[in-house]
């Protein structure tokens, strides 16, 4: 469904969506007004009483814990949901973009001509175009009105951009991390993470006159996230992004609108603009309810005392009184408590020695494809260093080798004495998904009572009968709380963190940054998230496949002095790791390789199969009356998807990696 057929779908439902015409022209200026809008599911109430407009112009960050209603609101302005009250109106001849109304369906169409479909309107003109040429050099009757369609048309596909509409698709797949030859592939060869961003590049590229954004910077690296930032700035649109990254928020956006108990407050700027305008919000409403309470308790005391006196005449002034009381209850709203955010400390147990790691001319490969080489690492105790690369360079596989996890190929890794290591892996492997939440932890840690593990989980927002929820029903953002729980417990002095921000909103990552600064141990962190980075690096390794480029400082630093080795290593020769070895032994390893990865895809296919029919049947029940009528289980469910997509996306890669070695 395109932007035009979600416009034509609101004009169907005119109780609740309006386009407001007078003398044939709208009476209102905003994209779109949105008044007294209410959504609930069930007895469950996300947002009521929700006003605001969106200006051309605006550029609007929409904050909110998990579950605020966030999606669903983009849901509701694109007309796929229909609120339980309030209306939303739309300009005239206004279209509005959302990313889910361009999935790719033509699974054998290349990447690159899934993005020009957004242009088909301009290839018909161009091809009327063409075919007018050749008319108008053929025949001599009707030449005039000919002639005249051609200028017309030539006109419109000028004024549309279609003398550009190429370069900007391939602009936009490169920007987005594909190269020429991934342009040419079939959709149906693309990862999920790759076909995300072919929607992703279709929403941009529709020409809406309002984008909504949920959560675009998912699946890109930090290259394609600084890309995407630069189009938005620069392209001049309006948009409505959903986001947990600050950095990017910080840079994108304007207005900053905030979803939290079911209601919505609006502040201008950016992120880091809103944090003290809503501190300076919270007080203002504080000191008027206080003021307004002390008022209402003056009044009282006097009817209580003009009552005592029961003169006529205090009869009457108790009375007024009384409906000053009415007065100011009836306008008198209290300030509610912000969400619940989980709370925690990274305690150590004891101190490590001076030296924490030290790595040297590591090298790892996997069958037929070489990761990194002359890897070399010393760290000293309470170093806060992050690992930046693009995807795929082997910042997990460094991780993994560190801790033994993985064997490398070659080189030495040494920790230091008394290093006690905590590892949060982001694929979220490591615990059993039989078991609930209650007894993962009690089994880590059997010494710990069930008083303990309860106070200890209620800190990170697992309260009652939440504690026996199975692993295997948790979303990403519940299972990583219970890593992060469980990371809190190890009191490890060295902390090895593979992407601790991802499946976490905005409150859990401030506490998760916060407890991160008061640490007092050693940190190793690979992370996207900018905005963390900025706050505690003191130092930043850039992995690629030749070694690790070291930056002393913050993200700023790095940004300013890491673009002389990119293009230097961006155009170094590769070397062969195998050329000292004789062509016999190479034969012998490479058809070795190949026979490992010819049976490693005959399980995997196996694996690919029974993930995809688990996803077809998951998708199944996502659509029957008792999931789609319960908010619960409807949230529930679309987080089992979403992590069954994800790992499927990881086979998807790995069977790609494994093809290629075969062929």
């Amino acid at each position: 469904m395109n932007c035009s057929d979600r416009a034509k779908r609101s004009e169907a439902i005119p109780a609740l969506w309006d386009r407001r015409l007078a003398g044939g022209k709208d009476i209102i200026m905003a994209i779109i007004t949105v008044s007294g809008l209410m959504m609930e599911f069930g007895e469950q109430r996300l947002f009521e009483n929700m006003n605001f407009e969106i200006q051309k112009g605006d550029r609007i960050g929409l904050i909110g814990v998990n579950g605020s209603g966030k999606t669903t609101l983009f849901k509701i302005l694109t007309g796929e949901y229909l609120p339980a009250d309030g209306t939303v109106v739309i300009g005239k001849d206004t279209n509005v973009g959302y990313m889910e109304q361009h999935v790719c369906r033509n699974l054998d169409s290349s990447a690159y001509d899934e993005v020009m479909t957004v242009f088909d309107d301009l290839i018909k003109i161009e091809a009327e175009l063409e075919g007018l040429n050749a008319l108008i050099g053929s025949v001599h009757d009707e030449i005039d009105e000919m002639v005249e369609r051609q200028a017309f048309l030539h006109d419109e596909f000028t004024r549309r951009g279609g003398l550009t509409c190429r370069s900007r698709a391939r602009s936009a797949l490169l920007g987005l991390g594909f190269d020429d030859e991934k342009m040419k592939l079939p959709i149906r060869s693309l990862s999920g993470g790759q076909r995300a961003k072919l929607q992703l590049a279709k929403l941009l590229l529709c020409g809406a006159d309002l984008l909504l954004l949920d959560e675009p910077t998912n699946h890109l690296d930090t290259e394609s996230v600084e890309w995407l930032e630069n189009f938005l700035i620069e392209s001049g649109c309006s948009y409505m992004v959903i986001s947990h990254d600050r950095y990017f928020l910080d840079r994108t956006t304007n207005r900053t609108f905030e979803i939290e108990n079911r209601k919505m407050s609006r502040y201008n700027g950016n992120y880091t603009a809103y944090l003290p305008l809503k501190k300076e919000h919270m007080l203002t409403m504080q000191r008027a309810y206080d003021n307004t309470m002390n008022e209402i308790h003056r009044l009282e005391g006097i009817v209580e005392q003009q009552r005592r006196w029961n003169r006529e005449k205090n009869i009457k002034t108790a009375e007024s009184k009384m409906n000053a009381i009415e007065r100011l209850e009836k306008g008198l709203e209290k300030p509610e408590n912000a969400p619940s955010a989980i709370k925690f400390d990274l305690g150590i147990k004891n101190q490590s020695g001076n030296d924490v790691l030290e790595v040297s001319d590591v090298s790892l490969s996997f069958p037929g494809h070489q990761l990194f080489r002359n890897v070399g690492m010393d760290i000293k105790r309470g170093e806060r260093i992050f690992i930046l690369g693009p995807n795929g360079c082997g910042k997990t596989s460094l991780l993994k080798t560190i801790l033994g996890k993985y064997h490398a190929d070659s080189g030495r890794i040494r920790f230091g004495e008394g290093v006690k290591t905590g590892y949060y892996d982001q694929i979220q492997t490591g615990m059993d998904s039989e078991k609930t939440i209650f007894e993962e932890l009690s089994d880590c840690f059997p010494a710990m009572t069930n008083t303990e593990i309860r106070n200890t989980l209620a800190r990170f927002l697992f309260k009652n009968d939440d504690v026996f929820k199975p692993l295997s029903t948790l979303s990403g953002g519940e299972r990583a709380r219970v890593l992060l729980t469980e990371l809190m417990l190890s009191r490890a002095n060295f902390l090895l963190l593979d992407e601790p921000t991802n499946h976490l909103d905005i409150n859990s990552c401030e506490a998760l940054e916060n407890a991160l600064k008061e640490y007092e141990g050693t940190l190793l962190i690979i992370s996207h998230d900018r905005y963390l980075i900025n706050a505690l690096a003191d130092k930043i390794f850039y992995l690629t496949s030749e070694g690790i480029q070291v930056y002393e400082g913050s993200y700023e630093d790095y940004l300013k002095k890491a673009e002389p080795f990119k293009k230097k290593t961006s155009a170094a020769p590769k070397t062969n790791t195998d050329e000292k070895q004789s062509e016999y032994k190479k034969k012998k390893e490479s058809d070795a390789l190949r026979r490992k990865a010819k049976a490693r895809i005959g399980k995997l296919e196996k694996e690919i199969a029974q993930t995809e029919e688990k996803l077809s049947e998951l998708n199944e029940q996502l659509s029957t009356p008792e999931i789609s009528s319960d908010y619960e289980k409807l949230m529930q469910m679309t987080d089992e998807i979403s992590q069954t997509e994800a790992a499927l996306d990881i086979m998807y890669n790995e069977w790609e990696e494994l093809t290629e070695i075969l062929e």
